[in-house]
């Protein structure tokens, strides 16, 4: 049991948690390379990848591995875009802050997807099954060259509204 929920609820609610991200953070990259102010897909995209990385570590296990410390750095990666989106206020630097961090934290949410997808699809499996094979490393290639394509053209393009100086306190 995993807070109240078996280990396949868990897992489940932790798979969705991760595609509601995925779907949302693709949303809001659409936003970002049309220089559209955040919304609510980037809150759902914020909200639900810390729940993603966060529940990561809720499953039974007695080292450290791979998915921590991913977990770890998109945490991290989270924490700085929130901080930049809403504490700054998308201001001078913290917009292209802002982008670079949310994209990435996209991308390491697609990249574990891409691994998990190789782990549990019979068909890909077959492919890769050790994750070492031309089609695992080719599929990971090409979605990081995607994200980084797509994060240095969204810091060009993305020049919301809001980029104004944070207003100073009463």
């Amino acid at each position: 049991m995993i807070l109240g929920m078996s280990v396949s609820t868990f897992t489940a609610v932790h798979t969705i948690l991760s595609l509601i991200g995925i779907f949302t953070g693709l949303v809001a990259l659409h936003g970002l390379l049309g220089s559209r102010s955040p919304g609510s897909w980037t809150a759902i995209f914020l909200v639900t990848t810390v729940l993603t990385s966060v529940t990561g570590y809720f499953f039974p296990r007695d080292q450290i591995l791979p998915s921590h410390i991913v977990g770890a750095l998109s945490l991290v990666l989270l924490a700085i875009a929130i901080g930049a989106l809403y504490g700054y206020r998308l201001a001078r630097a913290s917009r292209w802050i802002y982008v670079g961090t949310a994209v990435a934290a996209l991308y390491l949410n697609v990249f574990v997807a891409i691994v998990q997808a190789f782990l549990k699809v019979p068909a890909l499996n077959a492919l890769a099954p050790t994750q070492k094979e031309v089609p695992f490393v080719a599929a990971q290639a090409i979605a990081l060259i995607a994200f980084v394509v797509l994060g240095i053209l969204a810091v060009r393009r993305f020049h919301p509204a809001i980029d104004t100086p944070v207003p100073k306190p009463a």
